[in-house]
């Protein structure tokens, strides 16, 4: 998943040709550049918009999750992080903001991120009324297991990753075994990854566990699969479905649990105030543009401050949104 990447090598923004009391009505901020596509993309954009349109000093230093959020309970630095998957700090965030160290600048910058059940664009095309996953059951013939054709496959996640117990407890809370499926290991990311680029390139109906935002899930147009059973809450999900089998002996039917992508900033970034901090709850990418920025990195093999100059002269209307006119008018003279 999405915690399990590979680190980058963090990098300076150059600094730019802006007067020093420009500088000073913004200040030195300092941004995490996380160790995914799209966090990675989103700060440079954030880079490119605070010192081009605002004047800031920007700094953009390596992160992940756990520890860029570590460093800002307990440094107050950086002063952002633009996408940080709250859910694997919940607790002691909730904990950071109830005391005031913290603060939640976007609740959703960006749209359609989450993990859970997918399907590839062939379910739609060929079956629209398969539109959730109860519906989808009741059809494992549709599905077919490529060892034993009898049984409809499910593909779940790759065996070591957190997911891989959410799969086996929900394939066991929703009976799917009676129901006449078998819940298949990729093996690796790679191997989840060719199994539904396969599926999809050959025209098969392909369902199984993904997560947004990606660029396979925006090349393959993956698109997450309703439950019609509502969640059955969190004593349920981390007590026993987020859990080995042997500690989850009776698990209930639930939808995923949402995930939850916040932009947090420290206190001291909020004090700060102003235009420059009020842009952060404004910008929200739209996930097929997400989705197009992170096929571009893929395909381009480009770096976060490329993909944020590609994103800043093709979207250029949904970036503007986000700023004032003369932040934009500035922003734009730079490009």
């Amino acid at each position: 998943m999405i915690n399990q990447i590979k680190g980058i090598a963090a990098f300076a923004v150059g600094a730019t040709l802006m007067s020093s009391a420009a500088h000073a009505a913004c200040g030195d901020i300092s941004i995490a550049e996380m160790n995914w596509a799209s966090a990675e993309f989103m700060a440079n954009v954030d880079a490119i918009i605070l010192e081009k349109g605002y004047g800031c000093n920007v700094e953009l230093v390596p992160g992940a999750t756990t520890t860029t959020f570590a460093s800002m309970n307990e440094k107050a630095q950086p002063d952002v992080a633009p996408e940080l998957w709250a859910n694997a700090v919940a607790e002691p965030l909730n904990a950071a903001i109830d005391e005031g160290r913290m603060s939640v600048a976007n609740e959703g910058p960006i749209v359609g991120a989450g993990d859970g059940y997918y399907i590839n664009p062939v379910v739609a095309k060929n079956h629209p009324e398969l539109n959730t996953l109860e519906k989808i059951l009741e059809r494992p013939d549709l599905f077919p297991d490529a060892e034993d054709p009898s049984k409809g496959a499910i593909i779940g996640c790759p065996a070591g990753w957190g997911c891989q117990l959410i799969n086996a407890n929900l394939f066991r809370a929703f009976d799917m075994e009676a129901k006449g499926w078998k819940l298949v290991d990729p093996g690796s990311a790679a191997g989840l990854d060719g199994s539904v680029t396969k599926a999809t390139e050959r025209d098969q109906m392909w369902l199984g566990y993904y997560w947004s935002p990606t660029a396979l899930a925006g090349r393959l147009n993956l698109q997450p699969l309703a439950v019609e059973q509502e969640w059955a809450g969190r004593e349920n999900w981390d007590g026993c479905i987020s859990k080995p089998e042997q500690e989850c002996a009776d698990p209930k039917p639930s939808s995923w649990t949402v995930s939850v992508v916040n932009t947090v900033i420290t206190k001291e970034a909020a004090e700060k105030g102003g235009e420059a901090m009020d842009y952060f709850g404004k910008r929200t990418f739209p996930a097929d543009v997400m989705g197009g920025m992170l096929v571009f990195m893929a395909d381009e093999q480009a770096a976060g401050e490329d993909a944020a100059i590609e994103f800043m002269s093709k979207h250029k209307d949904l970036w503007k949104s986000w700023v004032s006119e003369e932040a934009a008018a500035k922003i734009e003279a730079s490009l």
